[in-house]
């Protein structure tokens, strides 16, 4: 028996764990693939409170190291559901994993083109959250792929940045807020290419340009940028857990502010808490409240 069982070895994840740890709980960390979720793909993290730069790799596998060394566990396997209870089971491939609590830290998985070569030049030109990494192409040009408001806030937020913004989405209007659209269609040096879809990237070691094509007249053209940004929105992982906890109506866990979900006893934490704000900062501070929840409903159960 675990006090607290912890899906997920993200930010959020891991930072429950260092927080359980050093209460003095038994702490199991499941994870089927890399540690660190996302930022472990980012080549730079320059936004974390007191720490100036550092790899998204490197943060990751400190955040790890801290947790193993304060007592926690981590095992290797896939999370496949969850039976509420007392105990809380965590059915995963290999066998079920007992806790008295259960933080769900899934997180989220960014939405891709499909794209030949999209995944080899990820973080080498190919980046899916412009606050995250358009710093670093600060007075370069850039490119944003999606209609919502992520994308009508990524071209808006690079605008500020970049020497030019083209902004590229497959329909003729965009799906985002209509006060955001006209805000940025207004801005002067950003380029709307309206019913226009990216067939192909270019780029051996880093992206160097982008093949357009009209979905209307079906012209076809070549764009030079060292930077596409893809908000073609997000997908929680939490498909697993749908028929024991409740959902918003595009997945995300339903929690409240101390981050508990309708199941009494679990916890959710990260990008895949149904919020606004989706940051490190924001999935650690998720950590901590929710594991601090369910140490407290550990000392209970």
């Amino acid at each position: 028996m675990t006090d607290l069982v912890i899906v997920g070895a993200g930010c959020a994840g891991l930072t429950a764990a260092i927080y359980a740890a050093r209460a003095g709980k038994s702490v199991l960390v499941l994870e089927a693939g890399g540690v660190g979720g996302q930022i472990a793909s980012s080549p730079r993290v320059e936004n974390y409170p007191g720490i100036a730069s550092i790899s998204g790799l490197e943060f990751a596998d400190r955040l790890c190291a801290q947790a193993l060394a304060l007592g926690a566990e981590l095992e290797p396997v896939r999370a496949a559901g969850l039976l509420p209870g007392s105990p809380m089971t965590v059915l995963t491939d290999d066998g079920p994993r007992e806790g008295r609590s259960v933080v769900l830290a899934v997180g989220t998985k960014h939405r891709a083109l499909g794209l030949p070569r999209e995944q080899a030049l990820a973080g080498r030109g190919v980046g899916y959250c412009a606050v995250c990494d358009g710093a670093f192409y600060k007075g370069r040009d850039a490119a944003v792929v999606g209609g919502g408001s992520a994308a009508l806030q990524s071209a808006e937020y690079l605008a500020g940045l970049c020497r030019t913004v083209t902004l590229i989405h497959r329909r003729a209007e965009f799906r985002g807020e209509a006060a955001l659209a006209a805000r940025v269609a207004a801005l002067p040096n950003v380029r709307l290419a309206l019913e226009t879809v990216v067939e192909a990237l270019e780029g051996a070691d880093e992206l160097g340009a982008v093949r357009l094509r009209n979905t209307r007249t079906g012209g076809r053209t070549r764009l030079e940028v060292p930077a596409l940004f893809i908000a073609a929105g997000q997908t929680p992982d939490t498909a697993a857990f749908a028929d024991a906890v409740r959902l918003d109506p595009d997945g995300y866990l339903l929690a409240s502010e101390d981050c508990a979900t309708s199941v009494p006893g679990v916890f959710a934490a990260g990008d895949c808490r149904s919020k606004q704000i989706r940051q490190l900062t924001t999935a650690a501070a998720d950590g901590a409240v929710a594991a601090l929840a369910a140490c407290a409903w550990a000392d209970r159960a």
